[in-house]
């Protein structure tokens, strides 16, 4: 009679076939219980009453040459209908409304309860720099709203 060779992987494989099984599970439920970092203070900005919040508070990265930071923009008053264009930046000072039009990153986007967008940012956030909001109402009018950086997101 000739003896079978045991191998690691056919000692092992109903282990292996176990782990493969649960490691999805594990995955599943990081992915379904995330966890954010705190919102940023509610501020009121005409008739909006936005609140602000980082997805991550990892350092910004590049995304199509150009660096940025998610955030999520949760409007709780003020009707997201009336805006024109909103852009969200990451600087000491406000980006112009025309430098702003000319890049695609930066403008939110989403449901009328929560704005997704990728905040213009430089390769590093500093202390003196601002999140800053430009908002243009569909009857022109522009208006800025800043919040500080809090220290969770500084390096």
């Amino acid at each position: 009679m000739s003896r079978k060779k045991v191998t690691v992987v056919k000692k092992y494989k109903y282990v292996i076939n176990a782990l493969v099984l649960i490691l999805p599970m594990i995955y599943l439920y990081q992915s379904l219980n995330p966890v954010f970092p705190p919102v940023l203070e509610t501020k009121t900005l005409g008739e909006y009453s936005i609140t602000p919040m980082p997805y991550t508070e990892t350092a910004p990265y590049q995304h199509d040459g150009v660096y940025v930071k998610d955030f999520l923009l949760m409007f709780e008053k003020g009707d997201v209908a009336n805006i024109r264009q909103a852009y969200l930046n990451i600087a000491a000072q406000p980006l112009p409304l025309n430098k702003l039009e000319h890049e695609e990153m930066g403008i939110l986007h989403g449901t009328p309860h929560g704005q997704h967008v990728h905040a213009l940012t430089s390769e590093s956030l500093r202390a003196s720099d601002k999140i800053w909001l430009t908002l243009q109402q569909r009857d022109g009018s522009v208006e800025t709203i800043s919040w500080d950086i809090p220290e969770n997101l500084l390096p």
